[in-house]
């Protein structure tokens, strides 16, 4: 494989490449993660009994399709949401550069990646709150209650204006993303790193597909791994009708889970998503980096 000398990121190569990679994640993993958001939000008493009872309940009763239930949201907000992620994160790596081009150790590639997760958050909140809000309409008639996602912002702004209606579980998301991005980058830079012939610079040596697909697969696997709880958390308070009051009410919603059943209830849906993170992130990062190779 060829090397070439280190470039300087185009803000409009991230935002392009950052875009494309998002849709190729949101794309392969929807289905997935309707499951995983369904099982987080049941509850004990659910009506599913495992990701199989899920899976084999949402085709039975709403079809194929009924897997995609809630993918319009990020489809539309993963341009923003990725292009804002990605911008972040080089911005934050050029910050901490011994010198202009040095290589960062994998605690600084952590660190760049917990600040662009705190950044992202603002996006990805609404976004996500919206997504879940449609997953969890399970069936048709009378339990639908929201046409689409702009109906359910458009609901719940009216109902509990803008920062209890569309930013519900923003802190939440902020407290997620910190443990969960720092794993994603370091992850996906770790395995990069390791899969790049000795003597070579991982940031230009050209990998081929199946590295990239690897790296970007470790790199999603540890997302999960460092703030799946936070995430069943996440999903628990946005997905509750009303906002949570008080200023600790994730630790009052975290008490609450525990309550339930111990640490077992913090998992729930795990395994879906940890299947789920192998292809999308793989997906997400092969696309963003041939694009952005393409782009340079």
């Amino acid at each position: 494989m060829a090397e070439s000398k280190p470039k300087e990121i185009v803000p409009w190569h991230d935002f392009v490449a950052g875009s494309l990679g998002g849709m190729a994640q949101v794309t392969v993993g929807q289905p997935m993660d309707t499951i995983k958001t369904r099982l987080q939000i049941e509850g004990p008493s659910g009506r599913f009994a495992g990701p199989m009872d899920c899976l084999r309940k949402t085709i039975h009763n709403e079809g194929f399709l009924g897997l995609y239930k809630g993918m319009a949201s990020p489809l539309v907000g993963v341009a923003a949401v990725n292009a804002l992620l990605f911008s972040a994160y080089s911005n934050l790596k050029k910050i901490q550069e011994p010198y202009p081009g040095g290589q960062l150790t994998l605690g600084q590639i952590g660190i760049a990646g917990a600040g662009a997760g705190i950044v992202n958050a603002v996006l990805a909140s609404p976004v996500e709150l919206l997504k879940i809000k449609m997953q969890a309409q399970y069936g048709a008639g009378a339990t639908v209650r929201y046409s689409g996602p702009v109906d359910c912002a458009r609901q719940l702004i009216k109902e509990h204006r803008f920062r209890h209606g569309l930013m519900r579980g923003y802190w939440i998301t902020v407290v997620r993303e910190i443990p969960g991005y720092a794993g994603f980058y370091a992850g996906f830079e770790g395995m990069k790193r390791y899969l790049t012939p000795q003597g070579f610079d991982p940031r230009t040596y050209h990998h081929d597909l199946l590295s990239l697909m690897a790296s970007g697969a470790s790199g999603g696997v540890a997302y999960w791994f460092a703030c799946y709880p936070l995430d069943m958390l996440k999903s628990k308070i946005q997905n509750q009708p009303n906002p949570p009051k008080g200023a600790f009410y994730i630790l009052e919603s975290a008490k609450e889970v525990y309550r339930e059943g111990g640490i077992k209830p913090f998992f729930r849906g795990f395994s879906p998503t940890i299947i789920r993170a192998v292809p999308a992130a793989a997906a997400t990062f092969t696309t963003y980096e041939l694009v952005m190779r393409a782009l340079s």
